[in-house]
């Protein structure tokens, strides 16, 4: 008997779907997967006869054909488990065939007949309602995550026994509901961390401000304990809340990485990993390819505390995502793109001791130390950050001082209003939602400069050497800075902030 039921794929952030044939004939014994299955599909024969014998359920004594289509897609994983199991049920008649003719399966079975979760199943639901399917089946710890995808009736399993009492009409499973919109609202705004709590520190403050109204990448540079990492964690809580749209792109992305439990993410990401990271680790790929670091903090904040401890190959492969907002995994049959549209911000210490340029702590390093230091980040690295900040040690009266900064709510409003300026600015240009993402012909028309702001910039080319894509940074900070005072265009003052946020670039720093 031929039935053909679906399963799906991952590719990148997205999923394909798979036709899943099963066709049981004389002529032979045994289980025979074809469909270009990796090993993890390969070895769901054992898994799927162990199931069978403790469900109750007893494998054909004839031979047993599934084909994965396309052919050509390679298969990987366990989450074929599921759908294999159900096609080869109703060959033998175990199960309604009619009943799996609109639906898409996905799990991992155990041994004892138990379904476990998978990873990636939000991309999995998407693309099964864009095919048409009624229904998507998949482990019980799985189905809220999927429900967030409206239009598919999503059950959630738990063993292989309820599938097949579900499909045949003996039990009914009520579908997954997704999580209602208001407490996704609130969510959004809600962190624990506040920029109420830094006392001091009014320019760092300023500067991330600037940075999280026009999508800079930031470099903060300082001692220890002047609060760098303490102002990194606080950058979150003043950029714009999550659209849906954002939400679902960025949830999709720790779908695929195995990092979802619930629906959809509510809050920005925001990602810290080790000086220690590989550089697969850090943007994406492997054997089989993951998401990175890069691409999960997509949407949000990418932190790189201690920059120049991290390893030189990890630094520089973090060019191409810094200017495409992508990450492109390529092998010899096939790539994987994923998102990177991140904001970076680096952490470091201006010299090997931390106390260079520190106003009471003398420090121990030669000059060749501090300059060979410095020298970890490359310049094609420093020329992509927007904003360089030298934070100093906060003094004792501000340290003891009771009244509260300005918090996060009150940051986040100006914020929001400067997004919203470039919202309506860039509402024609595809893939540009911000400042930063600006090209060079939205420069010309968005950044003219009056006499004195062009030759104030002439003159800090000039002296701080700048390259060709620090003028252009300077020029896309300088919008920022205006979008933030409500100006249509860019004046003078405008032009010398975004230049004082150039320090690293100043021939004389570390020497």
């Amino acid at each position: 008997m031929f039935v053909r039921t679906y399963a799906g794929a991952l590719v990148g952030i997205d999923a394909v779907a798979v036709t899943v044939e099963v066709n049981i004939t004389g002529g032979g014994l045994g289980l025979y997967l074809v469909g270009l299955p990796d090993n993890a599909v390969k070895e769901s024969e054992q898994r799927i006869r162990a199931a069978f014998e403790n469900s109750g359920e007893r494998m054909s004594g004839r031979k047993v054909v599934v084909n994965l289509a396309p052919a050509d897609l390679r298969k990987e994983g366990s989450g074929f488990d599921l759908p294999i199991a159900v096609g080869i049920l109703a060959a033998m008649g175990r199960i309604d065939a009619e009943a799996v003719a609109d639906t898409m399966f996905v799990g991992e079975l155990s041994l004892d007949g138990s379904v476990k979760p998978v990873r990636g199943v939000l991309p999995l639901a998407v693309r099964a309602r864009s095919e048409g399917l009624r229904r998507l089946v998949l482990p019980a710890g799985n189905a809220a995550e999927a429900a967030v995808v409206e239009g598919i009736d999503v059950i959630g399993v738990t063993t292989l026994r309820e599938v097949v009492a579900c499909l045949n009409g003996e039990k009914e499973i009520v579908p997954a509901k997704p999580a209602d919109s208001e407490p996704f609202d609130a969510e959004t705004l809600r962190y624990a961390e506040d920029f109420a709590d830094v006392k001091g520190q009014a320019h760092v403050k300023r500067a991330l401000e600037i940075a999280a109204a026009g999508g800079h990448n930031v470099i903060m540079i300082g001692s220890p304990g002047s609060g760098k990492t303490m102002l990194a964690r606080r950058l979150p809580t003043i950029l714009p809340p999550l659209t849906r749209g954002e939400a679902l792109e960025t949830t999709k992305i720790h779908s695929v990485a195995g990092g979802m439990t619930g629906g959809l993410m509510t809050r920005r990401p925001f990602r810290a990993p080790h000086h220690l990271a590989s550089q697969v680790a850090v943007i994406g790929g492997g054997q089989s390819p993951r998401p990175g670091e890069v691409s999960l903090a997509h949407n949000g904040v990418l932190f790189l505390d201690e920059l120049p401890e991290f390893g030189r190959s990890v630094l520089e492969v973090l060019r191409q995502p810094l200017e495409e907002k992508r990450v492109v995994v390529s092998r010899a049959k096939y790539s994987v793109e994923y998102p990177a549209n991140f904001t970076l911000v680096a952490a470091m210490n201006p010299c090997p001791c931390g106390y260079y340029n520190h106003p009471t702590k003398e420090c121990t390093c030669s000059p060749g130390s501090v300059h060979r230091y410095m020298s970890r980040i490359s310049g094609p690295l420093m020329d992509r950050i927007d904003l360089h900040v030298e934070v100093t040690p906060v003094a004792p009266q501000e340290l003891s001082a009771t009244a509260p900064g300005e918090p996060s709510a009150v940051i986040r409003e100006r914020v929001v209003r400067a997004r919203e300026v470039q919202a309506a600015r860039f509402r024609d240009a595809a893939g540009v939602h911000a400042n930063s993402m600006m090209n060079s012909a939205m420069l010309r028309e968005y950044c003219r400069l009056d006499t004195a702001s062009a030759a104030l910039l002439e003159r800090a080319m000039e002296r701080l050497s700048l390259s060709a894509r620090a003028y252009d940074r300077i020029l896309k900070v300088a919008r920022t800075i205006a979008d933030l005072a409500g100006r249509a265009g860019i004046v003078q003052a405008d032009i010398a902030e975004a230049i004082n946020y150039r320090s690293l670039d100043r021939g004389n720093w570390g020497r």
